[in-house]
């Protein structure tokens, strides 16, 4: 079992920068695929990033154009979410989620573990 918790969420202004975090106990995350999916008001959780077991491999959301960055440090067991040049349409419930594949799937199925989200809102 992997409990994941993330942090740094919080109120920023459009254009403006914030870095949330994911930390996971219970079992290395090392041994996972980690992403960061999001979910605004009264539409569907969607995929931002993906990032293997390694981090040799990111996937990113095409409408994020270059503008977040995923991370992690497995020996932190902690997975970052970089957001940079935010929008007031980022503003979302951010999650963060463990999967056992390789790769840096964008399938929210892919993934077994899930936080319980942290808020993230851009005021224009």
């Amino acid at each position: 079992q992997v409990l994941l918790v993330e942090s740094g969420g919080g109120l920023v202004q459009a254009g403006g920068s914030l870095r949330v975090s994911c930390v996971a106990s219970g079992r290395t995350i090392s041994s996972y695929a980690m992403g960061w999916f999001r979910q605004a008001p009264g539409k569907e959780r969607e995929f931002v990033a993906g990032i293997s077991r390694s981090g040799s491999i990111t996937r990113y959301a095409d409408f994020l154009k270059g503008r977040f960055t995923i991370s992690r440090d497995n020996a932190k067991n902690t997975v970052y979410l970089q957001m940079s040049s935010l929008k007031p349409e980022d503003a979302a419930v951010y999650y963060c989620a463990g999967g056992a594949g390789y790769g840096a799937s964008p399938v929210p199925i892919r993934y077994d573990y899930w936080g319980q989200g942290i808020q993230v809102t851009v005021s224009s």
